[in-house]
């Protein structure tokens, strides 16, 4: 077997030189009035994916800057081989398609005023059908492993996972990123209680008050100014607090896991931002809700996520391969069609963390290589853009 170093899969290089692990024609509506003429695109040209949502009408400022860098960099990540556009009005929706042509793949856009959905959706057939014809020509290529960007959150957590299922993608971290490797964790709100100890793991003192900033805005702006007495109805959830996680502090230590032990992280990412300082560990401004965190580490990049749970999640996500990883034996035993990664051997005493980790890195490598994780087999493909405040 190859070294860590030399290790190798067979993945997507793209036009910028990144690494896709699946190779979709996205259809992509800019606004939540242009779905039905995606989906009914999706619907006509096989091959493709439709990524309905909510929202793109009347937002403004940082809300709107957000929504833009959701849409392009969802069309730009490396797992898209081209990327069909459509909005409502042609403005906003030639923004988005220049912000995605700058990798260098094939993307068009189309809109729907002045020509209604009928004409619209004939068009954008015809040149979906095109970049299907692309697509499907494209070959894989040897790649290192660590060209591959990593994302990492947890969800439906209880006690195993911070004993287990997030201490392995920790080592997976520890591992592979001082070789190259782009990780990213997030999920601001989990992190309370053990803030401080985040705020440690950051490269350099600039960084570490880039993240308290960051932390105390959260805690400031979202928390403070919307909660009702506490977090107690949604941190921990209910699910959590079954599972043995009594605080968002007990929550929150076990977070940290997914980590490691040894690297730093080197920035602080704004949701959807894209890293810009080199191979490392990155943590992202998020939302601790799986989809919306999901969707923004697709939109910065990040091509695998890792999703520890303890209780069980079944998150996927439509253009980034959800790996599962539980260390709840109960959880394997009656949720297996969930689990990618079965580490419940930790808590048995079976397994070292060590070894759990290069069972991670070795899942890793076979779904770049094309194996579907759980999720995508059962058609999970939860799209949930983030909003910042209220439309105008």
């Amino acid at each position: 077997m190859k070294s860590l170093s030399n290790r190798t899969i067979w993945g997507y290089r793209r036009e910028n030189g990144r690494v896709g692990v699946r190779n979709y024609v996205a259809i992509l509506p800019l606004d939540d009035i242009s779905n039905a003429a995606c989906e009914a695109v999706a619907a006509h040209i096989q091959g493709t994916i439709a990524l309905p949502h909510a929202y793109g009408r009347l937002q403004f400022g940082a809300d709107l800057e957000l929504h833009f860098r959701t849409m392009i960099g969802t069309g730009a990540n490396p797992n898209v081989a081209a990327c069909v556009v459509i909005g409502i009005e042609p403005l906003w929706t030639q923004k988005v398609v220049e912000g995605i042509a700058k990798t260098g793949k094939p993307v068009a856009g189309f809109s729907i005023e002045g020509n209604g959905d009928i004409a619209t959706v004939a068009a954008a057939s015809r040149k979906a059908k095109e970049f299907v014809h692309l697509a499907s020509e494209q070959v894989r290529v040897e790649c290192p492993l660590t060209d591959v960007w990593v994302a990492a959150k947890c969800g439906e957590s209880d006690t195993t996972t911070g004993l287990a299922s997030c201490p392995t993608v920790g080592n997976m971290y520890d591992k592979l990123v001082p070789l190259g490797l782009y990780g990213c964790f997030g999920e601001t709100s989990e992190l309370t209680g053990a803030e401080h100890l985040a705020a440690a793991r950051a490269v350099s003192p600039e960084i570490s008050a880039k993240f308290m900033k960051t932390w105390s805005a959260y805690q400031k702006d979202v928390i403070e100014a919307h909660k009702t007495s506490d977090l107690s109805d949604s941190q921990p959830t209910k699910g959590n607090i079954a599972g043995g996680l009594t605080t968002i502090e007990e929550k929150a230590l076990g977070n940290l896991e997914k980590i490691g032990k040894q690297i730093k992280y080197i920035d602080v990412l704004e949701p959807a931002e894209a890293p810009a300082r080199g191979a490392g560990l990155y943590f992202m401004d998020t939302s601790s809700a799986a989809a919306e965190c999901c969707t923004l580490q697709a939109a910065a990049g990040y091509v695998i996520h890792c999703f520890p749970t303890g209780q069980g999640n079944v998150i996927g996500n439509p253009i980034m391969p959800v790996i599962k990883i539980s260390g709840n034996p109960r959880t394997v035993r009656v949720m297996s069609e969930h689990i990618d990664v079965d580490v419940s051997g930790i808590v048995r005493r079976e397994m070292t963390i060590d070894q759990a980790g290069d069972l991670m890195i070795d899942t890793i490598a076979r779904t770049a290589n094309g194996r579907f994780t759980a999720a995508e087999a059962l058609g999970h493909r939860e799209f949930v853009m983030t909003k910042l405040y209220r439309s105008a």
